[in-house]
């Protein structure tokens, strides 16, 4: 049996995003900024994706910009608003436990005179408005928090940050890494005080080197792919036609009756929590029940090396993810996990299980009579 439980990592696409992406690839494959009837035929698939994702965020089509991927359009959205407003201000504010798009756009940004300042998180994995509030400078200009955290599902308090910063005498724009979160939560970023808000196709079961960021109108960015001016010249290039059409496609599905889906993903998390932690020496991070993201589980196994153990299980055609970056060559350690207080001989022994509407009962099952067998042995041949 296989269980593939990377949703976090990627997600099969639906068949439906298959099929409309190679008709789109086979037979409608004109360029969309073609004046004949080949490019009109996608610029066409173009707009309805731009259409479906703008009505399912409740903003307009024009906000809509489409990248390929959550990196981009986090870089775009940190590195683009910066260069743009640096007259107002050089100060930054972002967390310790963002992904490496957002934290590595920081370290550029401090490269070319910015400063920046990295919130920490409590136990529980969450920002403190109040550390945010104390944080904020008169030359604060962009604060970027994630809303779903990719390694334990912490979900973080997006609209309430919106609203503060929103309060504030002078304007900072409010960044939000969504890639985790979009597909999973009714998102409405003008409700939420969001300005910027970035995510990515393939974590959506729509395609790899696809996604978009929406950036609220009259916000000052600028581009960092320039040439022949598509999408209003902020992300100039050849539309990707295919993905874009198959991020729509995969964007309406998710969100068809989406609230049954996620509580179906909210009572197999809570079964396998339940299930894994009766395993001896097993602990379930973060938060439980629908404090936490319905799909991310961070299990920490004690006396086993995550890496070792995630082998074991790729062996038996189990599919997981390591709930810290280890490498021999260049070791490093989860901020994450250290930021909500994982004991330091589990930061190097926790995986992380991640599901998707596709999962089932029967893959949950096998994999925790798998673990099962598998622990015992892997202690005694560690102990060894």
């Amino acid at each position: 049996m296989e269980a593939y439980l990377d949703n976090s990592a990627t997600t099969r696409c639906f068949p439906q995003v298959a099929a409309l992406m190679a008709r789109v690839l086979t037979e409608d494959y004109g360029n969309p900024s073609s004046m004949h009837q080949k490019g009109v035929d996608g610029e066409r698939y173009v707009r309805r994706a731009r259409e479906i994702i703008a009505g399912n965020l409740k903003v307009q089509e024009k906000e809509l910009y489409f990248t390929s991927g959550g990196t981009e359009s986090d870089n775009l959205a940190i590195i683009g608003c910066a260069l743009a407003n640096h007259r107002s201000g050089k100060h930054l504010i972002t967390s310790s436990v963002e992904h490496p798009a957002v934290l590595r756009a920081m370290e550029h940004l401090k490269e070319l005179g910015f400063s920046v300042t990295y919130l920490p998180v409590g136990g529980d994995g969450r920002v403190r408005v109040t550390d945010l509030e104390a944080a904020l400078q008169p030359d604060t200009i962009l604060v970027s928090v994630m809303h779903v955290n990719n390694e334990i599902g912490a979900v973080q308090p997006i609209g309430e940050i919106g609203a503060l910063l929103k309060a504030q005498d002078h304007p900072i724009l409010f960044h939000v890494d969504a890639v985790q979160s979009y597909g999973k939560y009714r998102i409405y970023p003008k409700r939420l005080g969001i300005d910027l808000l970035s995510a990515s196709g393939h974590k959506l079961h729509g395609p790899k080197g696809v996604g978009f960021l929406y950036v609220r109108d009259k916000v000052k960015i600028k581009p960092l792919v320039f040439g022949g001016g598509q999408q209003g010249g902020l992300r100039s290039g050849t539309e990707n036609v295919p993905g874009i059409a198959g991020l729509g496609a995969a964007v309406e599905e998710c969100y068809r009756e989406l609230e049954e889906k996620m509580d179906r993903l909210y009572e197999l998390r809570q079964l396998f929590c339940e299930r894994v932690e009766e395993l001896e020496g097993v602990t379930v991070n973060g938060l439980q029940g629908r404090e936490s993201a319905p799909h991310v589980v961070s299990v920490s196994f004690a006396g086993v090396r995550s890496e070792v153990l995630l082998h074991a299980l790729e062996e038996r055609g189990i599919y997981v993810s390591a709930g810290s970056a280890c490498s021999s060559n260049h070791p490093a350690v989860s901020a994450t996990l250290k930021g909500i207080g994982v004991r330091k001989e589990l930061l190097d022994s926790t995986l992380r299980f991640s599901f998707s509407v596709d999962t089932t009962r029967e893959e949950l099952s096998y994999t925790l009579q798998v673990l099962g067998e598998l622990l015992p042995v892997l202690r005694r041949f560690t102990r060894h």
